[in-house]
């Protein structure tokens, strides 16, 4: 009984309040930077009405919508590149058995939990050594080894939840490899594919650390002109740009989870 009530966290005294002030410290700061994102003045601290202000200055801010489609064709290049790759290698690690599996699948996910700061500065020392002028190139090909990890996870977890009888039954009925996987084990694999482009296009969406040394002349994106933006001082304007990421990237989250929803079934 004391051992069951253990393993049971909502068990514990105190545990709603913890839970509570965690979620506050998290997500107290992002309610107060949509708030003020509407404030009419100048401001970021003194309410003065009500306005879509700075929402507007955004739209129709030509820095702005220069750095947001980089970031956009950055994103989806990375996404779409990373998706493929690791497609291939989610296939490879779970379908065949070969020697070296476990080493395979650890490398793929080991910039999962190298400090992204270690990654930016390896990725630079890399585009100088080789004499890769950086710019959209640089940024582009390091956000597509940086996501690789994060669309392979997904992609997995849906192989992995598939019934491989399927596939032999296809290839009874004398059905080619190719076959198979186009008639098989891709349709069944479409919801991992669209999860796992989706939290590949966030992370490079949303990139700030890798990107900033990874970058060049004329490859701004949105999040490097927010940086831009804050070394001259706090602004409604600021909120209001950073609003519509948070709102973006949580739309994005939430269609990435219900898509895992759907790879569990």
């Amino acid at each position: 009984m004391l051992f069951s009530r253990l393993k049971d966290l909502h068990g514990f005294t105190g545990f709603g309040l913890m839970a509570g002030l965690c979620l506050a410290f998290l997500y107290a700061p992002i309610m107060f930077l949509l708030t003020y994102s509407f404030n009419a003045g100048r401001s970021v601290s003194i309410w003065s009405g009500f306005s879509f202000r700075w929402y507007e200055a955004v739209f129709n801010n030509s820095d702005i919508q220069a750095a947001t489609m980089n970031s956009l064709i950055i994103a989806v290049i990375a996404a779409s590149v990373a998706t493929l790759l690791a497609t291939g290698a989610a296939i490879a690690t779970v379908r065949h058995d070969f020697r070296g599996r476990q080493v395979s699948f650890g490398l793929l996910n080991f910039p999962l939990f190298v400090p992204e700061i270690v990654t930016a500065v390896a990725s630079l020392v890399f585009f100088v050594a080789v004499g890769i002028k950086l710019g959209m190139l640089t940024i582009i090909i390091s956000h597509i080894v940086f996501c690789i990890p994060f669309a392979y996870l997904p992609i997995r977890a849906r192989l992995e939840s598939m019934d491989d009888k399927l596939e032999a039954a296809a290839a009874d009925l004398y059905a080619t490899p190719m076959k198979s996987f186009s008639y098989i084990t891709l349709p069944l694999l479409v919801p991992g594919l669209i999860s796992g482009w989706l939290l590949a296009f966030i992370i490079s969406l949303d990139d700030f650390m890798i990107t900033t040394m990874v970058t060049g002349p004329g490859a701004t994106t949105l999040p490097l002109h927010i940086y831009g933006m804050l070394r001259l001082g706090m602004t409604p304007e600021v909120n209001a740009i950073s609003s519509l990421l948070v709102l973006a990237s949580t739309l994005l989250v939430v269609i990435a989870g219900s898509l895992g929803l759907v790879n569990k079934r």
